[in-house]
């Protein structure tokens, strides 16, 4: 089902275009065959020479070549790909693309195909949050065009932030999983059903250089969210700060802190299914202060407030309540009956309760022990990988709406 498929890959100009050299070896170890339009910007950063050596295939330029157009004209190359990727995705690309603007080979090839897209963007971190950006990726989304990424790091500008192109592993994943999907009847559970996951610890300034945080990687959300999605839920991952790559197939939106992660999922509702599995802050400074606090030989006053309950808001929402909200319970202690005690304050359906004591290594760890609570009990579960756990949950999702006395 991925063997003898080819890929059209557009490399737009961006410091990140020499990962698409590195991604077009992970496509063809995977057996997908890879073709190359590289855009003018683009040969700044990667030759021609190499991509073709990599390729075993010409590499495309020119929207006016005659030679090209004989061997392979600009509507027919856009058309015999079995997928489009533009990877490094810019923010120049991207607003062509929104605009319907075709003033080069790659923009013409993109205005003319008629197979699904994907886009990895890339840029500087003040680029990806402009609101023209952002205004961009919203209306290509609703087009059907595929996002993935970007992720946080540090930039070659030597800024740090959300922006860096997705690693080209996580590319070729993406890419490998449309194609195993498309192949696939179509029997996931929760085609048509609609996820949010919020995910990953929160970030509360004390400054502009503090925080307040713990110690969640993210990783027990991230792979709820994956697990949703494989199973066909249209899935939005809400994360707050993690070292993690965004998963394939699932719309990610970057938050900073609790109020930032609440007001996302509230702009991401309606939805049918919510897992709260971020370990979010419970305390926020009121009024962090603008510029950095200075040592004066006396320990600072912070004022403490509390931050929303993100689980509470969306169980006892009157409009628009998802038909299944799950919330996680972090404890030291106690584990159950606290998270008991929180499944009733709360108002969700079910608790997945797990111990996070640092002798366990939960925070930070690749496996977990939980237990799932309802009204119908507990239900202790082995410990698991935390993919598993986010495989099981998943399971039990899809059983329980798939009971009509549920």
């Amino acid at each position: 089902m991925v063997s003898g498929k080819r890929v059209l890959l557009i490399i737009a100009g961006g410091i990140a275009a020499f990962k698409s050299l590195e991604l077009i070896r992970n496509l063809r170890r995977r057996d997908i065959a890879v073709r190359c339009i590289l855009t003018q910007a683009g040969s700044q950063f990667v030759t021609p020479l190499s991509l073709a050596a990599l390729t075993e295939d010409k590499v495309y330029q020119d929207l006016f070549s005659l030679t090209d157009e004989s061997e392979m004209g600009h509507i027919e190359l856009s058309r015999d790909a079995d997928l489009v990727v533009v990877a490094p995705a810019t923010a120049n690309i991207l607003a062509k693309m929104r605009a319907g603007i075709a003033d080069d080979l790659a923009t013409t090839a993109l205005l003319a195909t008629d197979k699904p897209v994907y886009v990895a963007p890339a840029m500087n971190v003040r680029m990806w949050e402009h609101a023209a950006s952002q205004d961009n990726i919203a209306v290509l989304q609703e087009r059907g065009v595929k996002i993935i990424g970007p992720e946080e790091g540090d930039m070659a500008c030597g800024e740090y932030g959300l922006g860096r192109m997705s690693e080209p592993e996580t590319i070729a994943e993406a890419i490998e999983n449309f194609f195993l999907e498309a192949g696939q009847p179509n029997t996931k559970s929760l085609i048509g059903k609609k996820a949010i996951v919020t995910s990953g610890p929160t970030h509360e300034a004390i400054d502009p250089v503090r925080y307040l945080a713990n110690h969640s990687s993210g990783r027990q959300g991230h792979a709820i969210a994956k697990a949703l999605a494989a199973e066909g839920a249209e899935t939005v991952l809400v994360s707050g700060p993690t070292q993690l790559p965004d998963p394939g197939g699932v719309t990610v939106k970057h938050v900073q802190s609790a109020e930032d992660m609440l007001a996302a999922c509230q702009a991401a509702l309606p939805a049918d299914i919510v897992v709260c599995a971020a370990a979010v802050a419970d305390w926020r400074i009121d009024n962090p202060p603008l510029e950095k606090i200075k040592k004066n030989g006396s320990l600072p006053s912070l004022n403490l407030v509390e931050n929303p309950d993100i689980l509470a808001h969306l169980s006892q929402i009157d409009k628009n309540r998802p038909e299944l909200v799950i919330g996680f319970a972090a404890e030291t202690e106690d584990v159950v009956t606290y998270a008991q005690a929180k499944l009733a304050k709360k108002g969700c359906d079910w608790i997945v309760a797990n111990d996070v004591s640092p002798e366990t290594g939960t925070f930070g760890g690749t496996n977990n022990t939980v237990h799932v609570i309802s009204g119908d009990g507990v239900e202790d579960w082995p410990t698991l990988s935390k993919e598993d756990v986010g495989r099981k949950l998943t399971t039990r999702i899809v059983n329980f709406l798939e009971t009509p006395s549920k």
